[in-house]
């Protein structure tokens, strides 16, 4: 084993050599050597290694080699250096297997080491995007769970950080062409992190773009197997997948396949669904999506069926009012109870939806369908306008930090609610019933518009899922589909309001 003045001989030896520097093959075979040396010694062979490498490619593989013993060395300050030096390596066929190296080193757990592999795949990802890629897919598909997972998320972090001479356009295909190959087998979060790397490639913002996106989220949510409403991770997976498909949905992109299969599908098992994610209010989740997609709904062939079945399940939360007993109270013990939370997104789909059938309810149901309906509005608005007056009293001259307490906070939600409802349910009172009141669902942001400038007819929202799985669970023992998180879970309030219309507001 060489020692340090050795190390620094050879090195001085190599470094005077200039153009001849490839005809001292034994100098550099020593300082190969230092990695089996004491730390001092593998501290400079991590420096002079990469510093002659170029200049020796019969030795390409032992060099390449030395280095990585160094990045698994037990001294910290060892691996260190020798992964900061990494980058020097990555020249021709070399390339490649540089990125495979550095991105199974993502794996480790030492926070400064970590950022210097971090740094080392950027530098040679502006040598050679391609290159890389092929480094950083090849263990995204075959590496460990940890190498897999932080690969993924190098990925979705740090592409949108390289210039636009870097991710070019043939770089953007390809790495399209890769993660349709993962997208075969990923978790629900794998999913959701893939979603969010192809939606930031410039190629698929376009109108074309983001429809090869939406019949990609299509394939992974299985739109073409019956929906199984007893499966949690059958019920999960549609979910996140519909969250990914939200966002890309605009007057160009159309929603009509993802609203045509949660009519048919989804609806008549409403009250079935069983979900893993504890707390979610399943229905509600559901119901809100399918609300955020029927702004964009196309050219529908079952129009008129998914209107039929969205307006049947309607009616089940829109009761009768109570008969009356012959003095005039109630013949019940109770009267029923307006779920507002429910009917906002029943009521608001139905209205999307009606715009492009406007003869449903005067032609296509008979008399006495549609005289029931009438009966039903009426006593849903009476109950709607008794909360209605109840939360504005709540409310009323409450600002600033009075406003921001978490009951006030729900009262301003549900004035929302029952506000849209209101409006609806005017529209639908119209003779004949009208669909051109716009309003905006109560759990988005209300858009600014400019003067002069017509509102458009609804915001849409953002959305989160992961591969079909016929035989059962993919990626070894990895928990499929994950429950939402991060921004997606902010989205899912709980605002039942499952109130009698003779409650107060306290």
């Amino acid at each position: 084993m060489p020692t340090v003045e050795e190390l620094y001989r050879n090195y001085g030896i190599l470094a005077d050599a200039t153009e001849q520097v490839g005809q001292h093959k034994d100098a550099y075979q020593v300082i190969l050597d230092g990695v089996k040396g004491g730390t001092k010694e593998k501290r400079l062979a991590a420096q002079f290694i990469p510093k002659f490498f170029k200049h020796f490619p019969e030795l390409a593989d032992s060099a390449i080699n030395a280095q990585l013993d160094l990045c698994e060395d037990e001294d910290v300050s060892i691996r260190r250096q020798a992964i900061k030096e990494l980058p020097q390596f990555a020249t021709g066929e070399n390339l490649p297997r540089v990125a495979d190296i550095l991105t199974q080193l993502l794996q480790t757990d030492d926070s400064a080491e970590f950022n210097l592999v971090n740094n080392a795949l950027l530098s040679i990802f502006k040598m050679d995007a391609k290159g890389t890629l092929g480094g950083l897919f090849s263990q995204i598909l075959q590496g460990e769970d940890i190498v897999r997972e932080r690969a993924i998320k190098f990925l979705s972090t740090k592409l949108k950080t390289l210039p636009d001479e870097v991710l070019t356009k043939e770089v953007e295909e390809l790495i399209l062409t890769e993660s349709k190959k993962v997208l075969e087998d990923v978790t629900g979060e794998e999913f959701v992190l893939f979603m969010k790397i192809l939606s930031g490639l410039k190629s698929l913002q376009t109108v074309s773009g983001r429809q090869q996106l939406v019949e990609l989220v299509a394939e992974q949510a299985d739109l073409e197997q019956t929906f199984n409403p007893s499966d949690p991770d059958c019920v999960d997976r549609l979910l996140q997948c519909t969250r990914q498909a939200v966002p890309l949905f605009s007057k160009n992109v159309h929603s009509t396949r993802f609203v045509t299969y949660f009519c048919e599908q989804v609806l008549p098992n409403l009250s079935t669904l069983t979900t893993p994610v504890e707390g979610l209010d399943i229905q509600l989740e559901v119901l809100k999506l399918l609300a955020e997609m029927s702004s964009f709904c196309g050219d529908m062939e079952k129009l008129e069926t998914n209107l039929r079945k969205l307006f049947d399940k309607l009616l089940e939360y829109m009761p009768l009012p109570p008969e009356e007993a012959e003095n005039g109270e109630n013949a019940g013990n109770e009267e029923p109870k307006l779920q507002f939370s429910y009917v906002e997104c029943l009521l608001y789909s139905f209205h999307q939806l009606g715009r492009k059938l406007p003869d449903f309810l005067t032609a296509k149901l008979n008399a006495e369908k549609l005289k029931d309906f009438k009966i039903r509005l009426q006593y849903f608005a009476r109950g709607l306008q008794v909360y209605i007056r109840q939360l504005r009293l709540a409310l009323q001259g409450k600002t600033g930090e009075a406003l921001k307490t978490e009951e006030n906070k729900i009262k301003v939600v549900a004035l929302k609610i029952t506000n849209n409802i209101n409006v609806l349910i005017k529209d639908l009172f119209h003779i004949p019933p009208s669909y051109k009141s716009t309003v905006t669902l109560s759990w988005k942001p209300v858009q600014k518009v400019e003067i002069g400038q017509k509102r458009a007819n609804e915001d849409t929202s953002s959305g989160s899922p992961p591969k079909k799985s016929p035989g059962g669970p993919k990626r070894d023992a990895r928990q499929i589909y994950n429950p939402p998180s991060g921004k997606y879970s902010s989205n899912l309030g709980n605002f039942n309001y499952e109130r009698s219309h003779r409650s107060n507001v306290r």
